[in-house]
């Protein structure tokens, strides 16, 4: 199965090839390394030449070479969600476009409930996800990240999307351990998404492995899901590690639960071609 991002208007993929992605960002024109951009790119798009700041790496290195003066910081928005983006010092803007469609997926679950549905979001980064989730009615979010600048970005985030009102705990924590305290305080949740890194550490130095630990956090959460539960999201970027892994994975641990797993992608506005994004499991109980 393949999921495709495509209701964004604020974001673009308009090429991409020879290892780089050309997108615009609003009004800002980026280029930045895509490894899954094997091919060649469509020469004929001028803004590979008008581009607005190019993300250049050397020697296992990089760092932004900008053409113009840009903003620190600016916002766009998806739907009725906005949030800030930000070229950092390590390629990334603040946002993973292609989880739109996961947002999507799991708003339509949360709106459909007329009950108060909680949702935890592991490795929950600037916080996409959550501020889809509580938008669509979650009485409540747990996000969970080990990077206090991650926390405090998806703060800023809470406040651009207007859920000031909402509840969402913002918990700076190694993931696994947060997961096991959880159990331990008869904690449930209604539904659980994680975006787990290849290769991580936790704020005091834990080590996280997706391949080797996948495994094993999915059964701890798995313990974690209330008695009525909604959905389980995994999304996984490592290398190597397939939907049809993810897929055995998850059907061995729910199953009895429809599982659906897949490639999760951007289309390219200039080619006749998705740009692959990662992998994407999902779990269903009703």
């Amino acid at each position: 199965m393949q999921e495709i991002a495509k209701n964004w208007k604020d974001y673009e993929c308009l090429d991409a090839g020879n290892g780089y992605k050309l997108e615009r960002w609003k009004d800002v024109i980026l280029s930045r390394p895509e490894s899954h951009a094997d091919w060649s790119k469509n020469p004929k798009v001028k803004e590979w030449k008008d581009v607005h700041a190019h993300y250049q790496l050397s020697n296992g290195k990089g760092d932004w070479q900008f053409n113009q003066t840009l903003p620190e910081t600016w916002n766009i928005q998806y739907k009725d969600l906005t949030f800030k983006v930000s070229p950092t010092s390590f390629k990334h803007t603040g946002l993973f476009p292609e989880q739109a469609a996961n947002w999507d997926w799991m708003r339509k679950l949360i709106e459909k409930e007329d009950r108060e549905i909680r949702i935890l979001n592991l490795f929950a980064y600037t916080g996409g996800a959550t501020m889809a989730c509580s938008k669509a009615g979650a009485s409540e979010v747990v996000h969970v990240d080990a990077s206090k600048g991650m926390i405090a970005w998806a703060k800023e985030n809470q406040q651009l999307c207007g859920l000031e009102d909402h509840k969402i705990r913002y918990i700076v924590d190694d993931v696994l351990k947060f997961v096991e305290r959880e159990k331990r305080r008869g904690r449930t949740y209604h539904g659980i998404l994680m975006d787990p890194p290849s290769f991580g550490r936790g704020p005091k130095g834990e080590l996280w492995k997706f391949e080797k630990q996948i495994i094993d956090l999915i059964d701890s959460c798995k313990e974690l899901l209330d008695d009525d539960p909604l959905f389980f999201l995994v999304n996984a970027y490592t290398l190597g590690f397939s939907d049809d892994l993810l897929y055995k994975d998850l059907k061995f641990a729910f199953n009895k639960a429809k599982v659906v797993t897949g490639e999760i992608g951007l289309p390219i506005t200039n080619q006749d071609k998705v740009l692959p994004c990662g992998i994407f499991g999902r779990v269903s109980f009703k």
